[in-house]
């Protein structure tokens, strides 16, 4: 089976989570028996990946990727004839949309064709955009090229009922073709490859701060509150992220930002626990690495965060201010609960990591064989 793959996440942002994703499924079709992995992107003349991926023979500048422009010459008028030439048995589109657009009758049915549907965020809930017109025109062309590659699409793959059940309200049609891909969270990297830090003596953590869905503004003046009332016991923060996407930022905040993986594992490694605000989560990635790095978690409840905090995490309503600060008195006094060990944290992050990931995969696959 030939198995063709969309690497333009871990080309435009090798560290962010849609980009980690990307290079799991990479590696795990790469180790599949009778599979030959074929990895298509997009990338300036001198990008390494140039040197192993299919791409256009015209460069596109890596923080463009995104943009309408790059999107319709990579999908238009490079990924049918690549595809076609290369005789691709199935085509997996990663970043919520992506597969080739203009397809021939009978190229449309030589391929299978999946998309790999992370969220519906840039079409459902308010995006961070230069202005308000350049935010409209995204959500008419997102919503449009998400629409176009759910209809070509055999199978979509989504990390968690809660995307599944979002999808299936917006778009009833795909409910026979919908299947559940949970994400990749491999163990053994995040305990072992991990970078010195220069971190605070103790901190809480949170991580990404762009979206308005990740609620940081509000936990911020929540941890404001706490911080002012018992400045002995609640600690600083350090938030993994630009502070030009947070307007006010009170003391005792830190961010930072342009780290790699390895680094972040430390930053998971030594805090005192994870919280995770976001009222809205495709899968919450975040929560799931802490665990695997043995470090305790807070997020709030409803979307995907239901489904992956770990058992005995401390949980809290996204709009309930009062309680979260009472909360964060309770997490600074107690430390860890019961539940909580290390050992207890990274046996539930196992159900996430790569032997169990690959074996979706391959069902995954089978399905479309």
């Amino acid at each position: 089976m030939r198995v063709g793959l969309d690497l333009r996440p871990l080309t435009a942002a090798p560290y962010s989570g849609i980009g980690r994703q990307a290079l799991a499924l990479y590696n795990t079709l790469r180790q599949r028996p009778d599979t030959e992995a074929l990895p298509f992107t997009s990338a300036p003349l001198t990008h390494p990946h140039r040197t192993w991926a299919y791409c256009p023979a015209k460069p596109s500048p890596v923080e463009g990727l995104h943009r309408p422009q790059e999107r319709f010459r990579f999908e238009r008028e490079f990924l049918p004839e690549a595809i076609s030439s290369l005789a691709v048995d199935v085509y997996i589109a990663t970043v919520n949309m992506g597969l080739p657009i203009g397809l021939s009758d009978v190229r449309r049915k030589r391929t299978r064709w999946v998309l790999q549907l992370h969220d519906l965020f840039q079409i459902t809930h308010r995006n961070r955009h230069e202005s308000g017109l350049k935010a409209a025109f995204y959500r008419w062309f997102d919503r449009w090229s998400i629409r176009h590659a759910m209809e070509l699409a055999d199978a979509i793959w989504t990390p968690s009922a809660y995307t599944a059940q979002t999808v299936a309200d917006l778009f009833p049609a795909t409910q026979s073709r919908l299947r559940h891909l949970p994400n990749a969270v491999p163990l053994e990297p995040w305990q072992k490859l991990q970078q010195d830090v220069f971190a605070p003596q103790r901190y809480w953590l949170l991580v990404g701060t762009r979206e308005p869905r990740k609620n940081i503004v509000w936990f911020l003046g929540a941890w404001q509150q706490a911080r002012n009332m018992w400045p002995d016991l609640i600690p600083p923060l350090v938030l993994i992220g630009h502070p030009r996407d947070v307007p006010s930022v009170p003391q005792h905040v830190r961010f930072v930002h342009g780290i790699n993986d390895a680094q972040l594992g430390a930053w998971y490694s030594q805090a005192e626990r994870l919280w995770h605000p976001s009222y809205a989560e495709g899968f919450g990635l975040p929560v799931i690495e802490a665990a695997a790095c043995g470090t305790p978690v807070a997020t709030a409840r409803g979307s995907s965060l239901d489904e992956v905090t770990p058992p005995g995490a401390l949980r809290f309503d996204s709009r309930d201010t009062v309680t979260l600060v009472q909360l964060m008195l309770q997490a600074a006094r107690q430390g860890r609960g019961e539940q909580e060990s290390p050992e207890a944290l990274r046996a539930w992050a196992a159900h996430y990591d790569l032997p169990a990931y690959a074996g979706r995969v391959d069902e995954l696959l089978k399905e479309l064989a």
